[in-house]
C-alpha cells in the first residue's frame, strides 16, 4: 500500500472526513482554522470556506448543502450561499469553554455530533441527536472527548468513541426512534496505542480507527475485541478517517498539528495534512443528513 498526502492544505486541527458520492467530492473540516474544505480528487480543485468559529464537525445534506457542528450548536448552509450560516439549533446554557466536536450521520439520516470542554476537563461533554424533523435530543451526558461513530452493516449496534477512555463502545440502537441502550466496552486499548478518535466501518464490517499520539489507522474487529490491520502515518496526531473514492476503495485520513511544538512540526513536517490509501477493502457510504 501506498500513502499519499493529498493536497498542500495543513490544517491545524483535521477532522469529520465526509465523501460526497453524487460529486465525488471529500469534505473535511479545520476545527480551530474555523473552516471546512472541499476537494475533488480528479480534477484537485479545492474549496475553501471559513465559517468563523470552531467547526467540530459536518455532515452532507440530502436536500443540498451542509450541517455544521459550530461550537455553540447546530448550523447549517446552503452550497451556493455567499452569506453565512443558519442556525437550526443552539446549546443550551452555553459556556464558552465548551464545543462541538465530532460526529455524522446515521443510516436513518438523523445527525449525530458531541461536545467537549476546551480545557480537556473529564466529563464535561455531551452526545446529541439531530432529527429531520429538527427536534434535538441529548443522548448521553458526562462524556469527555465526544468523537468516533459508526453503525454496524446489520443497523443494530451503534460504535461510538469518547476519548476520554480507551475504549470503543457499542450500544443497542434502534433504527426506526434512533434509541440507544445497553452500552458496554467492545474493543479496550492498551496505551500504546494512542488516544482512540475518529473512525468508519467498511463493507466487511470491520471498524477503522484513527489513534491521536499513536501515528496510525487501524482496522478492528469489533466482535472478537482484535487487531486486523495498521497504517503507520507520518505524524502522531491522527484524527479520522473515511473511505471514498469512486468505488469507495481509498480511506482518506485526517491529521493534526495542534500543540506541537517547533521541535515536534520540525520532525513531523505533514502533521496537519490529508492523506489517502488504498487498503484493500471498501467502504460504506457516507450518511447524508435528511431533514
Amino acid at each position: 500500500m501506498e500513502l499519499k498526502r493529498m493536497t498542500s492544505i495543513t490544517a491545524q486541527l483535521g477532522e469529520g472526513p465526509a465523501w460526497d458520492e453524487p460529486s465525488k467530492r471529500l469534505y473535511w473540516v479545520d476545527i480551530t482554522g474555523f473552516r471546512y474544505h472541499v476537494y475533488d480528487p480528479v480534477g484537485e480543485g479545492i474549496e475553501t470556506v471559513q465559517v468563523g468559529s470552531h467547526l467540530g464537525t459536518l455532515a452532507l445534506r440530502e436536500k443540498g448543502g451542509v450541517v455544521l457542528a459550530l461550537q455553540d450548536g447546530i448550523y447549517c448552509r446552503a452550497e451556493d450561499e455567499e452569506g453565512g450560516v443558519e442556525p437550526i439549533w443552539r446549546l443550551p446554557d452555553q459556556d464558552a469553554g465548551i464545543r462541538f466536536n465530532d460526529g455524522k450521520c446515521d443510516p436513518a439520516g438523523r445527525f449525530w455530533a458531541g461536545t467537549m470542554a476546551m480545557d480537556g476537563r473529564r466529563g464535561a461533554g455531551s452526545l446529541y441527536r439531530l432529527d429531520t424533523d429538527g427536534s434535538v435530543h441529548q443522548m448521553l451526558d458526562g462524556v469527555t472527548t465526544s468523537n468516533g461513530l459508526a453503525w454496524s452493516l446489520d443497523g443494530q449496534t451503534m460504535y461510538y468513541i469518547d476519548s476520554g477512555e480507551p475504549v470503543v463502545w457499542a450500544l443497542d440502537y434502534e433504527r426506526a426512534s434512533g434509541a440507544i441502550s445497553n452500552r458496554r466496552a467492545a474493543i479496550t486499548f492498551a496505551p500504546e496505542d494512542g488516544t482512540p478518535d475518529g473512525m468508519t466501518i467498511d463493507e466487511q464490517g470491520m471498524l477503522w480507527i484513527a489513534f491521536w499520539g499513536g501515528s496510525k489507522v487501524a482496522r478492528w474487529d469489533a466482535e472478537a475485541g482484535r487487531c486486523l490491520q495498521e497504517i503507520a502515518l507520518p505524524c502522531p496526531q491522527v484524527t479520522s478517517c473515511v473511505f471514498g473514492g469512486a468505488a469507495r476503495d481509498v480511506l482518506y485520513i485526517t491529521t493534526a498539528r495542534e500543540g506541537m511544538d517547533a521541535d515536534a512540526l520540525e520532525r513531523y513536517p505533514q502533521a496537519g495534512a490529508l492523506f489517502a490509501v488504498r487498503p484493500g477493502v471498501c467502504g460504506v457510504p457516507t450518511y447524508r443528513y435528511r431533514g
